[in-house]
């Protein structure tokens, strides 16, 4: 079999007109093929460029197949079962800035470009103040994007047309205002002409995302099979649910930019984005993050399987209806909807989303999607949301790297891994000194969380002996059965 290319594949020549920073899976099955969408349904007529935000990353792979790449998208539709396949073509260039810093920028002087699109993890868009040499590629993805706002902005004299629709997707509060915030903090750092701040605040039109589809990548169990269907070989598939969601903010220019819901597809241009971000990001992604730790050191590997688990299971689901949808307001009957279709999105028989692969960043997911639970639950009922406070110490021995005998890979900033090692290694069986130390890390949090709550500190050191003693198995199991409050779900 002939890896996949141009050669067994039409490729459409169309200008570049939107630049990605980000090449992992879930752009690719996701925003790339709602471009695919509109470029089929003649809404646009616009190829990508990836921007691989990192030094490590896959635009060499893609780019050795022409860009081209096949996406699986396999669940429930209207009741019945969907498998399908479809060749994604609108990959116009990959570029590594590290590698090929001037090419780069030299789409910053290209006047089809029309929008920037990106997801580079929730810890992508902050200032990284060390981002001071601008003639090498910076480290961050706001230094990258105000290096190409630059060269832009000098290369047409300030022209006003030439601002650009910029979508950012990483799954934070506000995240295109965050990243407006970070480029002007990050220009002043820096000590930038303050008319080209001006030009990057008024001519660049930003705007806020919530976007929602379950990609669990790579189908590396499945890829012979796949093989033999399209017949031909594939280093890129990606694998994706049926269902998908993507709510922008309203911005003229940008809707203009990118008609994204001009086709059909479940794109809302809507005036507030905050009640679908909350309800998405405390659920579906909060549920995520909760069960990972908890799943995975009872050798667990999937989200499937651990939704399936007896124990687990309820656990998922007294997390989401005791502790998660009292902090949202809004209706409860839409709440429960939306908590029972993301239960069932969860045990799609398709799909194996691997629980290692949403630990990504587990620190920082932690603070942005599970934090607020904890908060909020706090402040409407006084009292702690149980199940936030043992997925907490489930993550804190997570991040002792061990899964019986085996050595878990630990992926996340270098300066958390480097703190989850510290404490750990200065551990001496003071299970109180390791939860005030592991809630009191105001960098990781922003916050002491000790002071939430009187009794937070004494239940997670509680959790944390149980998990570390008798192991995650029988902790967790004594603790649904025994460790819930509130009115738990049977």
């Amino acid at each position: 079999m002939e890896v996949i290319s141009k050669k067994l594949f039409e490729k459409p020549e169309r200008k570049v007109k939107i630049m990605q920073f980000g090449e992992g899976n879930f752009l690719r099955a996701f925003v790339e093929w709602i471009i695919q969408d509109l470029n089929d349904k003649g809404a646009i007529e616009a190829d990508v460029v990836l921007v691989q935000p990192m030094p490590f990353g896959r635009v060499k792979e893609l780019a050795e197949q022409d860009g081209l790449y096949t996406l699986r998208l396999e669940g429930i539709d209207s009741g019945k079962k969907v498998k399908k396949s479809q060749v994604i073509n609108v990959v116009g260039d990959c570029i590594n800035p590290f590698a090929e810093y001037e090419k780069f920028l030299k789409y910053g002087e290209s006047g089809d470009l029309q929008v920037i699109i990106s997801n580079t993890t929730e810890a992508g868009i902050a200032v990284d103040a060390t981002d001071t040499d601008f003639s090498q590629c910076p480290k961050s993805y706001p230094g990258k994007l105000l290096a190409l706002l630059k060269r832009r902005y000098d290369y047409f004299k300030g022209d006003e047309s030439k601002g650009l629709a910029i979508i950012p997707c990483e799954l934070i509060d506000d995240n295109g205002d965050e990243l407006y915030r970070c480029l002007t903090e990050l220009a002043h750092i820096n000590k930038m002409n303050e008319k080209f701040i001006k030009w990057m605040q008024t001519a660049n039109h930003f705007t806020s995302t919530l976007v929602d589809r379950i990609v669990p990548g790579y189908p590396k169990n499945e890829i012979e099979d796949i093989q033999k269907e399209t017949g031909y070989i594939d280093n890129n598939v990606v694998k994706g649910e049926i269902f998908h969601l993507w709510v922008l903010k309203k911005e003229p220019f940008v809707q203009k930019a990118l008609p994204a819901d001009s086709t059909g597809l479940n794109v809302i241009f809507a005036d507030d984005i905050h009640p679908y971000k909350q309800r998405k990001v405390k659920i579906l992604n909060g549920s995520h993050t909760a069960m990972v730790p908890v799943a995975y050191l009872c050798g667990i590997d999937t989200v499937g399987e651990a939704v399936n688990d007896k124990v687990i299971g309820k656990y998922v689901r007294d997390f989401v209806f005791d502790e998660v949808n009292p902090t949202i307001n809004l209706p409860q009957d839409q709440m429960t909807a939306f908590a029972n279709s993301v239960l069932e999105r969860y045990q799609n028989p398709y799909i194996r989303h691997e629980l290692m692969s949403i630990a990504l960043n587990s620190t920082t997911k932690f603070k942005t999607r599970i934090l607020p639970t904890l908060t909020d639950y706090v402040k409407i009922t006084g009292k702690l949301p149980q199940h936030v406070l043992f997925s907490f110490a489930a993550l804190v021995e997570f991040h002792k790297g061990k899964r019986g005998g085996e050595d878990i890979k630990l992926a996340d900033a270098p300066e958390y891994l480097a703190k989850w090692k510290k404490l750990w290694s200065e551990f001496n069986g003071d299970y109180d000194k390791l939860a005030k130390d592991a809630l009191g890390w105001t960098e990781a949090w922003d916050c002491d969380m000790n002071a939430i709550h009187p009794e937070i500190t004494a239940t997670v050191a509680k959790y944390l002996k149980a998990i570390d003693t008798k192991g995650m198995n029988k902790a967790v199991e004594e603790f649904v059965n025994g460790g819930c409050t509130g009115n738990c779900k049977k």
